[in-house]
């Protein structure tokens, strides 16, 4: 059963990029057929997928992100990144790594709790 851990600053500030790091342990993120995504929970509202990088290195965005997400890897580190750019305060979540098919996810990352503020 493989592992995930996010790792990046817990603060950013408004109009800044935030980026995130997903560390994969315990298996390999070119495995067929799996799908690598980044998921939020801002405060007191529902989990907010934002997009997902595929085995074969292919990247799928939600549309509500689409203008200011980037996805990548790095297959030697086993390691996925999130990049969501221009953020403001209502950005700030809990932002989880997870590893599925498609939108079904098996396995997450503990969480990593981001804050915009300046």
């Amino acid at each position: 059963q493989g592992q995930l851990q996010e790792s990046g600053p817990g603060r950013v500030k408004p109009s800044q990029t935030l980026s995130l790091t997903c560390t994969v342990s315990g298996g390999s993120i070119t495995t067929k057929y799996y799908d690598w995504s980044w998921i939020r929970q801002p405060p007191g509202k529902e989990l907010e997928w934002l997009g997902s990088i595929a085995y074969s290195g292919s990247t799928n965005y939600s549309p509500f992100f689409k203008s200011r997400t980037s996805i990548s890897r790095d297959t030697a580190k086993n390691q996925f990144t999130l990049q969501l750019s221009s953020v403001t305060p209502e950005d700030t979540a809990v932002y989880y790594c997870a590893r599925g098919f498609g939108l079904a996810w098996d396995t997450w990352g503990q969480g990593t709790q981001v804050t915009v503020s300046s």
